[in-house]
């Protein structure tokens, strides 16, 4: 007998909140952060007018609506839950991270820009950081946990050098002066081992962290 093939259950329908939040992300990317209206919302969403203001009253509201549903979008390319368990190998985790990083930057270029615009306005808006930011933690939190169980020794600090590695690459291939080439995942691949492989297998070094301080006070080279 033939195997079947599995049928996937169709995705639901976005959510009237999914469908504001989605058009919001595609009036950042086209228009910046000056086209995103209620109006414009509903517009762009199809919906009735005024379906945006009832969901999201405020313009305060309104971004978080946008922020929220980056990070949901986010966290599906990035996909903090593929990261390899606490223990495997650089190699290992250059290969999940390259994956990441990889899908992101090839069918999600639009998403990038959208980042920015709402991070930029973070900067402007102190009531909106504190939102940005914790939406943020979902894919900090995981990495700073996967350097731990890789057996770094400043975990935070060797977490923020991934992250921060990831961010210069995504903004220069999305808005910098490498946009118009973006790496293959064998490219990028070999530059996580690089960056993983000098962090992990490299002699201990003091940094900003509580780890990293610890391991100053403790070290009997210490003068």
């Amino acid at each position: 007998m033939t195997a079947r093939t599995p049928v996937q259950a169709p995705e639901p329908a976005p959510t009237r909140a999914e469908r504001i939040g989605d058009a919001a992300l595609d009036l950042l990317v086209e228009r910046g952060m000056r086209g995103l209206t209620h109006r414009a919302v509903d517009e762009r969403a199809g919906l009735p007018q005024g379906s945006t203001s009832n969901h999201a009253r405020t313009r305060q509201a309104l971004l978080e609506t946008a922020v929220r549903r980056q990070a949901e979008r986010e966290a599906r390319v990035l996909a903090p839950h593929e990261l390899p368990p606490p223990g495997a190998s650089p190699g290992d985790l250059a290969d999940a991270l390259a994956l990441a990083l990889h899908r992101y930057l090839t069918d999600h270029r639009s998403l990038l820009v959208s980042r920015y615009e709402l991070a930029l306005e973070a900067t402007r808006r102190p009531e909106l950081r504190g939102f940005f930011d914790r939406a943020g933690s979902a894919f900090h939190d995981p990495v700073t946990a996967m350097m731990r169980g890789a057996g770094s020794p400043v975990p935070e600090r060797h977490a923020l050098s991934v992250i921060a590695w990831c961010e210069g690459l995504m903004f220069s291939c999305a808005a910098g002066s490498f946009h118009a080439a973006v790496p293959s995942r064998a490219e990028l691949r070999t530059g996580f081992d690089e960056l993983l492989r000098g962090m992990l297998t490299g002699p201990p070094r003091q940094g900003l962290s509580g780890d990293g301080r610890r391991a100053r006070r403790e070290s009997p080279d210490r003068p």
